[in-house]
């Protein structure tokens, strides 16, 4: 007995209309798990592409003392050009330090009152090839005659790594638990609709249907289920998107711009919520089919 397209539609339907308060059920734990496994994937998009641009433009600063003499900065001017994994150096002076202070300082004005041009360190900023030979090229300058201290933003980088590291896996901890329940809500649903309809399936069996034409209907209510899951996901994962991308614009976080994902990105991260919807779907109704209908 062949599959007909019109038929394996109306008996789809059917039993999501039939079991329609546990259908939604299930299609509701499929979102918000899915909207959180699509989070999860944005964040460590946007997290990757962040640390890249700042781990790219990794600059090193050789602070002075402030009583540092013009022959020590001289020196430590001389000792920058030598090193090769420096490719270009700024040098602020006490004033352009001070004015630099006052900017970050602005809503400590307490702070902002201690310092004077004079008592501000002169800093040298270096543009480093490698942003991996930030620690190696700060020790050659740490304990350099007139340097107070060379530091550079690696372990604040290391530090937002690691907080992120744990968010992730909190997300997918929370995602893996409410994709198990989605499983199981679909099984139960598919369940009920193979028990509404055993004497129609013991029926079909005596004039001759087919295996797979008895449990095709059941296989692709099931696949519907995580589709329809999917697809709110995907809706909720890019009003997340956008909703980044707006607070970076409209507030403008320069900071941050780099967090925003491309169309391309974005599209790849929707496509796997998509595909997992359908597997959550087909996955339940296959484990219901082998262990509830009898064909």
């Amino acid at each position: 007995m062949a599959v007909s397209v019109d038929y394996v539609a109306k008996e789809t339907a059917q039993n999501l209309w039939r079991n329609r308060v546990m259908a939604i059920a299930a299609i509701l734990t499929v979102a918000v798990s899915l909207s959180l496994v699509g989070t999860a994937l944005l964040l460590r998009q946007a997290v990757s592409r962040q640390i890249g641009a700042w781990s790219n433009n990794v600059s090193l600063q050789v602070f002075m003392d402030p009583g540092a003499t013009a022959g020590q900065i001289a020196s430590t001017k001389s000792l920058i050009k030598q090193t090769p994994q420096i490719t270009k150096f700024v040098y602020l002076d006490h004033q352009a330090s001070y004015d630099e202070a006052k900017k970050i300082l602005s809503s400590t004005p307490t702070a902002l009152a201690a310092l004077t041009p004079a008592s501000t360190p002169t800093v040298f900023r270096c543009q480093l090839k490698n942003p991996n030979d930030a620690a190696t090229v700060a020790a050659l300058f740490n304990g350099y005659p007139g340097v107070y201290h060379a530091t550079y933003p690696g372990q604040s980088i290391r530090v937002m790594q690691r907080v992120f590291s744990v968010l992730q896996i909190i997300l997918f901890t929370i995602a893996f638990v409410l994709f198990i329940s989605s499983l199981v809500l679909i099984l139960n649903a598919i369940r009920m609709a193979i028990f509404a309809r055993r004497r129609e399936v013991g029926v079909m069996k005596l004039v001759g249907a087919t295996n797979w034409f008895i449990r095709v209907p059941f296989m692709l209510e099931g696949m519907v289920q995580g589709l329809l899951g999917a697809v709110v996901a995907v809706f909720i994962v890019w009003l997340a998107n956008a909703g980044v991308s707006y607070l970076v614009v409209h507030y403008k976080v320069t900071v941050l711009s780099s967090s925003v994902l491309s169309a391309r990105d974005l599209l790849f991260t929707e496509l796997v919520v998509v595909a997992l919807g359908i597997l959550v779907g087909v996955s339940g109704s296959f484990v219901a089919i082998r262990r509830f209908l009898s064909v």
